[in-house]
């Protein structure tokens, strides 16, 4: 989660540089928007890992107890969900620096 982590930053660093230049964000626009896609597949790809990680734990243990899989599943849940919140907050910046770009005059 520590990359989901600096790519949340990095992305509120866009968006203030969007709203410092306003008139070419373009580029700045382009940029979130990639970012904030990785950041979700990054979310799910450490899922998958972690999830293959713990069943092959879970298949060495022969058995494990209810409580135990739910825990690790819930655990296992926290990547994607980062993920989702950074990308809601990439296209949330979109939007409103869509929204106060200046037109080219």
């Amino acid at each position: 989660m520590y990359p989901i982590l600096v790519l949340l930053v990095l992305i509120l660093i866009l968006i203030v540089k969007g709203f410092i230049n306003k008139r070419d964000n373009g580029k700045i626009v382009t940029l979130i928007s990639s970012l904030g896609l990785f950041t979700v597949v990054w979310g799910f790809l450490g899922q998958t890992i972690g999830l293959i990680a713990g069943f092959d734990q879970i298949q060495q243990m022969g058995t494990v107890s209810t409580q135990i899989l739910v825990g690790g599943l819930k655990v296992s849940l926290l990547s994607p969900a980062f993920g989702l919140i950074t990308f809601l907050i990439a296209r949330l910046g979109i939007i409103v620096l869509v929204l106060v770009k200046k037109p080219k005059q």
